[in-house]
């Protein structure tokens, strides 16, 4: 079976080296055009893209996937499937149609629930207990294509969104391995999804790491874990921008305001929060690097009664 791979983040990696591990014919991997970083404007190759070079793996770039000149140039591919992991754009109907088996998507969540770009932060914000991975036979719609594959996986009380990204790319890819031959011999039932049960999730940004200290503690904590590694959680100190990389929620404190330091030991202090309060453990001031809360006391005068925000 030829197969065309189409992805662009780290996300998307493990599928694809998972499928030439096992030995699947990629004749091409698709992925979003190079782009510039930084100050100097260098443009930057994806992650996928990076893999494919290195697997010599033919490497198409367009613009727009929906243009006939895309639309013809993935005809003259001839290949039998496409597996989809975080393209970064809409495939057409035109798309859709042209592999004999059609498309399938990679989720990073137990469809109907959380469509759309950023279903891992979600659920972990959410304070689920559990997430997953849906193997879905694509359609024009965003994320409502029938469900091929189905598996799940706890969400802990220590994930970031950094070990959940793993965590699901790993299932990812291991669903996608098994499920390609079973594609192939007609042996999994797509089974349309319930609508009615559907939610939807748009893009993270960085404002939504700023930090409420009256919201309750136990949200905080998930907030912090949700913007690990990006865009990260943050508020602010002596007028200087704080990022907050590792807390637990505790209980609450009396007679003190929501954002207050109550409390300063060796290794961590203690933050008063709306419902309950914070035990603050890793930090990273404005313009120094990631650090123990004992160390950034150690370098800062930090003292209870002292508001954070």
């Amino acid at each position: 079976m030829k197969i065309v791979y189409m992805g662009t983040p780290d996300f998307a990696v493990g599928a694809l080296k998972a499928l030439c591990e096992a030995g699947f014919e990629v004749v091409c991997a698709v992925t979003q055009p190079d782009k510039p970083k930084g100050r100097s404007g260098k443009l930057v190759f994806s992650p996928v893209k990076e893999y494919a070079i290195e697997k010599n793996i033919l490497v198409f770039q367009p613009e727009k996937i929906r243009t006939p000149e895309s639309v013809e140039y993935l005809k003259s591919l001839d290949a039998d499937l496409y597996v989809v992991a975080a393209f970064g754009q809409i495939l057409s109907q035109e798309v859709l149609d042209i592999p004999k088996y059609g498309c399938v998507n990679i989720h990073a969540s137990l469809l109907p629930k959380y469509r759309g770009a950023a279903p891992i932060q979600q659920a972990l914000l959410d304070g689920n207990k559990e997430t997953g991975v849906t193997l879905m036979q694509m359609n024009a719609g965003m994320d409502t294509g029938d469900i091929l594959m189905q598996e799940s996986l706890e969400i802990t009380d220590e994930d970031t969104a950094g070990t959940l990204f793993d965590k699901l790319m790993d299932l990812g890819a291991d669903m996608i391995v098994r499920a390609v031959p079973m594609i192939e011999k007609g042996e999994l039932t797509p089974v349309p999804q319930d609508n009615d049960k559907a939610t939807k999730v748009g893009k993270f940004s960085k404002d939504m790491g700023i930090i409420d200290w009256s919201q309750d503690a136990a949200y905080i904590d998930r907030l912090i874990r949700t913007m690990d590694p990006w865009p990260s959680a943050f508020t602010h100190w002596n007028e200087k921008t704080l990022k907050i990389w590792k807390a637990k929620p505790i209980e609450a404190s009396s007679g003190v305001q929501a954002g207050e330091i109550f409390e300063v030991g060796k290794n961590s202090f203690k933050v008063a929060c709306g419902n309950g309060s914070l035990e603050v453990f890793e930090v990273q001031l404005e313009g120094k690097k990631r650090m123990s809360a004992g160390d950034f006391m150690r370098g800062n005068h930090v003292e209870a009664g002292q508001k954070l925000g």
